[in-house]
């Protein structure tokens, strides 16, 4: 009997390499519209993006009215990577270059680039992680050997892959804060390699009724170092995203800012129901950076809010110098005229977000599937620098 012909796919890394190098990838999606609306690929330009029901496409004889273009390469999206399969068979059937995107949209969500920075002094290598699908990024800093991970996602394998690729331990985890938009993998990866889980101690408690949480973690407080190999990596407490929110700074060179400061904008200070109080601690917040960061010092956040943010080199990251000039949120005098443009900014959050913070305390378990379905879509952590 003769076996079925290979479907060909292409995997979410060798996608994101095509569509980075300036490929002119299509993305044909087949999920249900509504479904699309809630996460999808798009980092490929809105004229390269279609979504064709996968039924609606499977009864086509051919391309016409589709839009696509048959001369063009096509990655095939579904949920998990099975009805993508068939499809990419179908659409070669019609003379197209197809293939279905392995793991589907489950895969593309999980999926972390590196990136290499210039490390600085104190680090032999520093490496930012890079969530397509959420607009997420962590860390990893390595110094002799040992290295600190620094807001990880659940599926941790970049990050355990780029320590072994640098001959280097894991020694430490760290959030900067308790995460809303995606299920943290810190505690996971703190316990199975065995190695502290450092939080700040206000943001081990459910943010939306002070219900203590249930995880083990290495406490944190403002001035408090973590060592990596010969660096000091010095906890600065920059709250009013959360309450315990953090900048991770090694020495006047390099601020991982969390939640805190964006390359175009500041953590919303709403996601908790505390919006006043919480916009006084992020005024604080502000004021303090203003006071005694560098203006050297480079400023490498835990999201971004699209392509603009990026460097030539694909990774984000600006000096607290360009963020002075640029970052509407720095331009305030005082704390009023912060306050109102904070107030201007109002905006609803996913209900999910309630359910992610008490999974990342300990409140509540979830597998992974579900974890998958409560963080799907690029974060909303950000205030909108500008409404218009």
């Amino acid at each position: 009997m003769a076996s079925a012909p290979a479907v060909p796919e292409i995997s979410p890394a060798d996608l994101a390499r095509a569509i980075e190098r300036g490929e002119a990838v299509q993305v044909v999606d087949v999920r249900a519209p509504e479904r699309v609306q809630s996460g999808r690929i798009d980092l490929v330009p809105d004229d390269r993006f279609f979504n064709i029901r996968g039924s609606v496409l499977a009864a086509r004889a051919s391309l016409e009215g589709t839009g696509l273009d048959p001369s063009r390469p096509i990655a095939v999206v579904c949920g998990f990577g099975n009805d993508s399969r068939k499809l990419a068979q179908h659409l070669g059937a019609l003379g197209c270059d197809a293939r279905s995107l392995a793991g589907g949209l489950s895969a593309w969500m999980r999926l972390a680039m590196p990136r290499v920075l210039d490390p600085p002094p104190g680090l032999d290598h520093l490496v930012q992680l890079d969530r397509l699908g959420k607009g997420a990024l962590g860390y990893l800093l390595v110094s002799d050997g040992e290295a600190l991970v620094v807001d990880p996602p659940l599926d941790a394998s970049a990050y355990l892959e780029a320590a072994a690729a640098r001959g280097a331990d894991i020694t430490g985890v760290a959030d900067t804060h308790v995460h809303a938009d995606y299920v943290s993998g810190a505690t996971r990866l703190s316990q199975s390699l065995g190695v502290p889980y450092y939080l700040h101690t206000a943001d081990s408690s459910y943010a939306y009724d002070g219900t203590p949480g249930r995880l083990p973690f290495h406490p944190i407080r403002d001035g408090d170092t973590i060592r990596v190999g010969r660096c000091a990596v010095r906890v600065c407490h920059t709250p009013g995203h959360t309450v315990g929110s953090v900048t991770y700074l090694v020495d006047d060179d390099l601020a991982l800012t969390g939640d805190f400061l964006f390359i175009g904008s500041i953590g919303r200070p709403d996601l908790a129901g505390k919006t006043a109080e919480w916009t006084e601690q992020l005024w604080a917040s502000v004021e303090r950076a203003r006071r005694e960061w560098t203006p050297g010092v480079r400023i490498h956040p835990a999201h971004y809010a699209g392509e603009s943010e990026r460097r030539a080199d694909r990774s984000v990251g600006e000096t607290f110098a360009h963020l002075l000039q640029t970052n509407p949120s720095l331009q305030f005098a005082t704390r009023e005229t912060f306050s109102a443009w904070v107030q201007s900014r109002a905006a609803s959050f996913p209900e999910a977000y309630r359910t992610i913070k008490a999974i990342n305390v300990g409140l509540v378990e979830v597998d992974d599937r579900k974890a998958e379905e409560l963080e799907i879509g690029r974060n909303e952590c950000a205030l909108a620098p500008d409404l218009t």
